[in-house]
């Protein structure tokens, strides 16, 4: 059955001086302020859009690899999953960097090197975001 999940943004005024809320309807968890600086610069306390994607992307990515490493017979104990988006202005998104650490008895690094590549190449998320260089680094710990 396809699920459909929904946020909306409210935003007032130009780009460079204007901000805005997003809030995430679907949940109801909350509503986040956004502006150009927060995006562009720092955060001060302020959400992106490449936030909420680095928010979306290590959860899938997540999920897809505590799948694939149950179905291969050794599901994880523990995930910790990062993703670093990375935004120039006047480019757009230039990269994502996802680090994962994973405690999987009875597993061998490699296979969860591979098991990490094939959730990063098959995860939605990733899917989604094809157009973007998306770069692995899986560390398997005791």
């Amino acid at each position: 059955m396809a699920t459909t999940r929904t946020a909306t943004t409210q935003w007032k005024g130009a780009l460079l001086d204007g901000s805005g809320t997003v809030s995430l309807d679907s949940s109801g968890v909350g509503t986040f302020d956004v502006s150009w600086p927060s995006r562009a610069e720092q955060a001060n306390g302020k959400t992106s859009p490449e936030e909420l994607i680095a928010a979306a992307h290590s959860s899938c990515f997540s999920m897809a690899l505590s799948n694939g490493l149950a179905k291969a017979g050794t599901p994880p104990q523990s995930l910790e999953t990062r993703a670093d988006v990375t935004f120039q202005p006047g480019e757009g998104i230039t990269g994502i960097v996802i680090s994962v650490r994973g405690q999987v008895p009875g597993i061998s690094a490699e296979d969860f090197q591979q098991a990490a590549e094939n959730a990063k190449a098959n995860c939605p998320v990733s899917k989604a975001l094809a157009g973007t260089t998306i770069t692995l680094n899986a560390e398997l710990v005791g």
